[in-house]
């Protein structure tokens, strides 16, 4: 595949604004896809604690695990709201 190579100094200013907005909105898709995924992570980690807290394989003095899971979880979703 060829590009054609261009100055972008070629570019008007309004074209360099929506090349500016494209590539703003490119990475705050990729940044909110990423989220997603750790958010997921992050409750199937919350989830697995649960099931090896009932089973008996994790003692009350590790429950700062679950909490820097939960808190990690919040932090995720506040960012959201930005």
């Amino acid at each position: 595949m060829t590009r054609e190579k261009t100055n972008i100094c070629s570019y008007s200013d309004e074209e360099k604004e929506k090349l500016l907005l494209l590539h703003k909105a490119d990475v705050l898709e990729n940044i909110s896809e990423s989220k997603e995924k750790y958010r997921k992570i992050v409750s199937a980690g919350i989830a697995q604690w649960i099931r090896d807290f009932q089973n008996g394989r994790i003692e009350v003095n590790t429950v700062d695990d679950l909490k820097k899971l939960i808190e990690l979880d919040i932090q995720l979703q506040k960012d959201e709201e930005i």
